[in-house]
């Protein structure tokens, strides 16, 4: 038997397939059931198509550039599908007609491509954003809390400045009158 002769029987039975992203938007404001029924239409486009699915990425509501039928908001869903690239335009003629689906592209990503879930991407962009909107605040408080210091500081300073350089206590109309009292009734001087 001719070994070329089996490797080429075993290549023209096997498929050639490869991954797919389909981004597919919905019209945000969606019921809950009618998204999950759009949702369950599109896979069983992919399942129809024999097309396996690698990765679902639920964005979820995100404003659009540009109202598309009269929605500025919508749901959107990023599929990563293995599948032949000969059934590639039936699936996209077949998204175009499901209803519910405002919009969908397919996008054959170069070799290489490495497939990332934006959607829990985003979620930890969050996370960091607030940790840092928390740090920043933090700093905003210390730096408060040093300039109250050093403005206390500067006025216990000033009230010991001002302590020193008064003179000496001041004496009440009492004891002034007093005193007067004592200067002229006192015999030993010469008035």
């Amino acid at each position: 038997m001719n070994p070329l002769a089996s490797a080429s029987t075993e290549t023209d039975t096997e498929v050639d397939v490869r991954v797919y992203e389909f981004a597919v938007l919905l019209p945000h404001p969606m019921g809950q059931k009618e998204q999950q029924q759009a949702m369950k239409e599109i896979d069983a486009i992919f399942k129809e198509a024999g097309a396996k699915e690698v990765s679902r990425d639920v964005w979820g509501q995100r404003g659009l550039a540009y109202p598309i039928e009269g929605h500025t908001e919508g749901n959107f869903v990023v599929y990563h599908q293995e599948l032949d690239p000969a059934k590639v335009k039936e699936v996209d003629t077949a998204l175009r007609i499901v209803p519910g689906v405002l919009r969908h592209i397919v996008v054959k990503p170069p070799k290489g491509y490495k497939i990332v879930k934006f959607s829990e991407a985003y979620t930890q962009w969050l996370k960091e954003r607030e940790s840092a909107s928390e740090k920043t605040k933090r700093e905003r408080e210390a730096e408060i809390q040093e300039r109250v210091a050093d403005k206390a500081k500067r006025q216990v300073k000033r009230a010991e400045r001002a302590k020193a350089e008064a003179p000496a206590q001041a004496m009440s109309k009492e004891e002034v009158g007093k005193k007067l009292e004592e200067i002229i009734s006192d015999d030993s001087l010469d008035i």
